[in-house]
């Protein structure tokens, strides 16, 4: 039999070779996986004949890793839309293959095809896609009911348009497209205004039915709609019920893990099922001799936990809980009493096994992390657990003592975590998870699931969090309830996990002494600046908007703050925010709206909300909502201009009586031009168009050149006027547009004209984020590169 060291030695090695290959920018030949997978196998059978070359087993499992990684990433990358089908009406007939998540605008559902019609052929698309059911808010999408009658194992025929997995790529942002490949889904598209056809209610899926009945009973039982999707997500995982509003309260108060089916609800679960079963168990001496009632309880509770799982969805977090719960109790079962960080390791080699692209998510190494320092900190937790025969009230005490122990462990274990992956931690968040750890897992939980035998209970549990938003509400109101810190280095981000892991375990102070000089240039992180006198500049990747940062040594300008996804959605949430914290950035010093088109101001309200902004910039009329969010606002009108740390901003348009008469707002787009002491220039257009660029050519005429130019109106025909580029004469033209956006932006003639004055185009769509700094320019899509992301064609010739 292995010793712990071979074991341990052979899962790392297995380890390893998964997060090699999850480092591949591309995906070779299928023979390479083959022969890595066969190479890999030949080498671990060698290392097991011969003890005394034990290395070429290990060298053998990481190939593997690497190898059967590699393979399945081909199954599926070969699953991919065929490049000609994208953006046609194809018909395609299928079954509604998970619950539809409601949305402000509509329905989002993933859609399982059984045939697919490109007129009168069948065309091959994925088996696998996701689909949104719009009410008008995209201008194709079908207008009409009966989004709200769509129902999970339904099977219906939809007119779509489709296109491939293409997210937003942004520095240190969520990778949408990991995500969808990870969950095998391989295209994505919007149902058309085309009648579709509902042809069998109940044609498969039946947990997801059971799941989508319970969910409307849900909603039918409970009068308020905010404590109907809370109840909603802890019984069916529906976490597109949750509203906007309590998902930013659960974020700034830790509790975003508690309002969804988490690993932590399936360990409870699986916990008190495994009580309950033990303890009926141990009651027939039948039973007793047949099976030992630890094993019972420990099979049981596995078995309760995955039955729950599977209800919530089956989503990634709940599965890889139940790999790892099923990992310890097989190892329990076999009589293996192996040291917890060996049983955590073993734990995540099975979740690797299903699933790869695990060891890529956020989730993976809180659940993993979570579990590890509980364990840790076991001994010091037992040394305080309450003795048989104690008095209750000593009992009642040593019990509390311990749970806040527990909490503290977690809260102060994970922030290192929470703020390398999430660039924030909550300050509030041991207070609030004291309280509302027990009450969701221990009281609202099971009430909601017993809400299904007995739907009264849905308001009692509804009672509870009304009670509990009370709190949260209070604690998210103290100052610094959020503490946020920049991406720190690499170095430093290892240094505060070490810390993290120090301050929890049972060590001597001396020793965990050194957690507080570990963790303070994590927790301190100054993050790199341009020089007094320098700029860099940030086109953000916004999909078809425009929003651009522009830094100098102590300032920060934001040039438009994106576009509105939906009515519950925009990019200053999903994009800026999160961008801005990681780069350290607490204010906005400027903040410039070109003009009142929602591609433009659509994040606006979420930044103005969420940051201090110094003053807004803007063309907005008067009377517009978001003039009134600003502490301080004024008009951009040409003339004005300021210098920060030795750069210098001029608005060149509009004019007063430019913006007094233009009859459209792009006409009024406010124009800022950016010059620093090295002569590095850029000029930011908004949606001038061809009219406002002869007038600027004509009044400001040679001082219009800069070495980059953010393309006006994101490259329609109606700018970039020829007599424009002949003054501007960019070197760079950078293209803020969305991918196969419905504009057909940038226009293949301004394209031409951009090449002719000698300028290299940047589109978002190929290069995602673009940065510019003094030491050159860099696509995030190049430099963040890996295998699942989708290559967009660079703009055409």
């Amino acid at each position: 039999m292995p010793s712990l060291a071979a074991w341990l030695a052979a899962m790392l090695a297995w380890l390893a070779g998964v997060a090699l290959q999850l480092q591949q920018r591309e995906i070779g030949p299928p023979v390479l996986a083959v022969g890595a997978v066969g190479a890999g196998l030949v080498l671990l059978l060698a290392g097991v004949r011969w003890r005394r070359l034990q290395w070429l087993a290990l060298a053998g499992l990481l190939l593997l890793g690497f190898g059967s990684t590699a393979g399945r990433a081909g199954l599926r990358l070969a699953e991919a839309l065929d490049p000609a089908l994208e953006g046609r009406d194809l018909q395609l007939t299928g079954v509604v293959a998970a619950l539809p998540q409601r949305a402000a605008d509509g329905v989002r559902f993933r859609f399982a095809v059984e045939e697919a019609r490109d007129g009168a052929a069948r065309v091959a698309v994925p088996r696998l896609v996701a689909l949104g059911w719009y009410q008008g808010a995209h201008p194709d999408a079908a207008r009409q009911p009966p989004q709200d009658a769509l129902r999970a194992g339904e099977r219906w025929r939809f007119v779509v348009r489709l296109r491939q997995p293409h997210g937003n790529l942004n520095p240190q942002g969520f990778d949408v497209e990991l995500a969808l490949f990870e969950q095998g889904v391989r295209a994505v598209g919007y149902v058309r205004d085309d009648p579709p056809q509902r042809l069998a209610e109940a044609a498969g899926h039946p947990v997801e039915r059971l799941r989508q009945r319970l969910r409307d009973a849900v909603f039918a039982q409970v009068g308020d709609a905010r404590a109907a999707g809370v109840l909603a997500a802890l019984t069916v995982g529906d976490q597109g019920a949750i509203a906007r509003e309590d998902w930013e309260l659960f974020r700034a108060t830790g509790l975003g893990h508690l309002m969804s089916i988490s690993g932590l609800h399936v360990t409870m679960f699986a916990w008190l099922a495994g009580g309950l079963i033990g303890a009926l168990w141990r009651r027939s001496a039948r039973a007793v001799h047949a099976v030992p009632a630890p094993q019972a309880a420990r099979w049981g509770g596995l078995t309760a936990a995955a039955a729950y799982a599977v209800l919530a969805g089956w989503g990634v977090p709940a599965q890889r809980t139940v790999l790892m719960l099923a990992s310890a109790v097989l190892l329990r079962s076999l009589g293996r009493r192996w040291p917890w960080p060996l049983v955590l390791l073993a734990a995540a080699t099975v979740v690797t096994l299903a699933d790869p692209w695990a060891l890529l998510q956020a989730g993976f190494w809180l659940s993993f992390a979570a579990v590890g320092l509980l364990m840790a900190s076991e001994p010091a937790q037992a040394a305080a657990a309450p003795a048989a025969g104690q008095p209750w009230t000593s009992r009642a005490r040593a019990l509390l003592s311990g749970a806040g122990r527990t909490q503290l462990v977690a809260s102060v274990g994970l922030a290192p975590l929470t703020l390398l992956f999430f660039q924030q931690v909550s300050v509030v968040g041991f207070l609030a998870n004291l309280v509302a750890i027990p009450l969701i897992t221990l009281v609202v939980t099971p009430l909601a699931l017993a809400g299904a035998l007995l739907p009264w209970l849905w308001g009692m549990a509804a009672a509870l969090l009304q009670g509990l938003t009370l709190v949260l509400d209070g604690l998210a109101s103290w100052p610094w309830a959020v503490w946020t810190v920049p991406a720190a280095a690499p170095w430093a981000q290892g240094a505060a996990l070490l810390a993290g892991a120090l301050l929890v375990m049972p060590l001597p102070w001396r020793l965990r002494a050194l957690a507080l000089p570990l963790a303070l240039p994590m927790l301190l992180g100054m993050p790199a600046r341009p020089e007094p006198g320098r700029f860099e500049l940030l086109a953000a990747d916004v999909g078809q908007g425009s929003a651009v940062l522009v830094r100098t040594a102590r300032h920060l300008l934001v040039y438009d703050a994106g576009p509105l996804y939906g009515r519950d959605s925009d990019a200053g949430e999903r994009v800026l925010l999160p961008l801005l914290r990681a780069r350290g950035e607490p204010r906005i010093d400027t903040l410039v709206l070109s003009h009142r088109d929602s591609d433009h101001v659509g994040g606006a309200r979420a930044l103005l909300s969420a940051l201090p902004v110094g003053e807004l910039l803007s063309s907005l009329k008067d009377g517009h909502p978001l003039r009134a969010l600003a502490a301080r606002e004024r008009p951009c009108l040409a003339g004005q201009g300021w210098t920060w740390d030795g750069v210098r901003f001029e608005l060149l348009h509009p004019r007063p009586a430019e913006l007094a008469l233009a009859a459209r707002p792009n006409a009024a787009s406010c124009v800022l031009r950016i010059v620093d002491a090295a002569g590095r220039s850029a000029l930011l257009t908004g949606d001038i168009e061809r009219e406002q660029e002869l007038a600027l050519v004509e009044r400001v005429g040679a001082a219009l050149k800069s070495e980059l130019l953010l393309a006006p109106h994101h490259g329609s025909r109606s700018s970039s006027s020829e007599e424009f580029l002949a003054r501007v004469q960019p070197q760079v033209v950078v293209v803020q547009a969305g991918y196969r956006n419905r504009f057909g932006h940038p226009a293949p003639e301004v394209l031409a004209r951009y090449r002719g004055a000698g300028a290299t185009v940047v589109a978002s769509p190929s290069c995602g984020a673009w940065q510019w700094r003094a030491e050159g320019a860099q696509c995030e899509r190049d430099a963040a590169r890996r295998y699942w992301h989708h290559r967009a064609a660079d703009v055409p010739e």
